[in-house]
């Protein structure tokens, strides 16, 4: 039986964090960095994106879009203020950061957040279309699919993909041009090894942020999923800090 990932609520303090995960990934990118924050006492909200995790990777492409994880991000949020955790900030990787950056756009009420390694300012250069593939490919390798069925399931992925990725960039443009809405002190960090998307728009991202008090970090040997990469660490610590900062 295939041990499918689920969503995260890792109970602490009174002061709340959401940790938003990656395209076409799930919430063990962040389920670390969640149990190392809730051990310096504060309650960890990681929610899945609708699509992910499900074992099916057309899944993400049939059931997700920007606006449906535009949905589950506003839950979330409005899930821990049910819970009477007024004190919340919230973070995202890659995907999960533009979806984080939008939130501190759209609701004061965020003490603050940010973004690691997030095509929020979009370029030509990534890899996301063989990256995804990749991991469809791990998965049904896993499933033991016969080779025709997996290849007809690669071929309907190929197809569609391009579309959604189009839907992702149009959504992030619109978080790019609203960056300077942000008044909340903001975390941006970034790998400088990033396999996946053009590292040095982190600094472009840095420098939209007009209005916000701009915490950042470029870990310059690090690659894309900084939450358990060799940067874990440092991120770990620098995120402490921030929140320390933030939250007192």
């Amino acid at each position: 039986m295939i041990q499918l990932p689920k969503p995260f609520f890792f109970e602490g303090g009174s002061q709340a964090v959401i940790l938003l995960h990656a395209y076409a990934s799930n919430s063990n990118d962040v389920r670390m960095l969640g149990r190392y924050l809730q051990r310096q006492g504060y309650t960890v909200l990681g929610p899945m994106f609708t699509g992910h995790g499900t074992g099916e990777p057309a899944d993400i492409l049939t059931k997700g879009s920007p606006d449906t994880w535009w949905q589950d991000t506003q839950q979330a949020v409005q899930f821990l203020r049910d819970k009477h955790y007024e004190r919340i900030c919230i973070f995202g990787l890659s995907l999960g950061g533009i979806f984080a950056m939008r939130a501190l756009e759209q609701d004061s009420g965020l003490l603050g957040g940010g973004a690691f390694s997030s095509p929020i300012i979009t370029s030509q250069k990534n890899n996301l279309i063989p990256e995804f593939v990749q991991l469809a490919k791990a998965t049904y390798k896993y499933q033991k699919l016969d080779g025709d069925a997996e290849q007809q399931r690669l071929n309907w992925l190929m197809a569609h993909l391009p579309a959604q990725l189009t839907q992702i960039n149009q959504f992030a443009g619109t978080v790019a041009n609203d960056l300077s809405q942000v008044q909340q002190p903001t975390f941006i960090a970034q790998g400088g090894q990033d396999e996946l998307i053009d590292a040095q728009k982190a600094y472009a991202l840095r420098d939209a942020l007009t209005s916000s008090q701009v915490s950042f970090h470029y870990y310059e040997d690090a690659g894309h999923v900084l939450t358990v990469n060799s940067a874990h660490h440092q991120l770990e610590r620098d995120l402490t800090a921030y929140l320390k900062r933030i939250f007192n």
